[in-house]
């Protein structure tokens, strides 16, 4: 019998250890715990990328940059992080407008696209402007900013824009807000 409660201590020992041992093997790092469930975001990405855009059949834009990433969220978009470069054309597929940008997000749900660090567009008139921000929304083909822009005209004058403008895709016209500088005005638009 003695023998018998002996090795009944031993099993209860033995089995209380191994409870030990196995309450201390099963902790989790929180950490560890919380990575499991977070979503990862899938990134593709393109070297030397040169897209061709359209509309109605029609081209309307040529985009090169040397490094695309596209990121799949709930709201998709495309990032340009080295620079991106931008030809407009018009019907008979001449360059209307040249776009030159640091950095560029494109809101695929939106259609807008967000250019920053050294914006510069040249139109095929001779006019250059240049900004840090600037919108392009392909659906009405305008550019817009609430941020100060600069433009040098064909004739030397330079216009700055302390609040922005909204601009036609080609340029053909464009609204400067909180303007300074020298402007010219058609005869026929002021009264005496």
């Amino acid at each position: 019998m003695n023998n018998l409660f002996f090795i009944n201590k031993i099993r209860i020992a033995a089995t209380f250890c191994a409870g030990c041992i196995f309450f201390i093997s099963c902790e989790n790092d929180i950490n560890e715990v919380q990575n499991l469930s977070k979503k990862t975001i899938a990134v593709e990405e393109g070297v030397n990328i040169e897209s061709f855009m359209s509309q109605a059949g029609k081209m309307k834009a040529r985009l090169t940059a040397p490094i695309m990433h596209r990121y799949q969220t709930d709201s998709p978009y495309v990032e340009f992080p080295k620079s991106l470069h931008v030809d407009f054309y018009n019907d008979t597929l001449g360059i209307d407008s040249r776009l030159d940008a640091r950095y560029g997000k494109y809101r695929e749900s939106e259609n807008k696209v967000l250019l920053r660090d050294s914006v510069i567009i040249y139109s095929i008139s001779g006019d250059t402007l240049w900004c840090q921000e600037l919108w392009w929304n392909q659906q009405t083909e305008k550019f817009y900013t609430d941020k100060p822009v600069r433009i040098h005209k064909k004739d030397k004058t330079v216009i700055n824009g302390q609040h922005g403008l909204e601009a036609a895709q080609n340029f053909s016209w464009y609204v400067i807000y909180n303007n300074t500088g020298q402007a010219s005005v058609p005869k026929n638009s002021v009264e005496p």
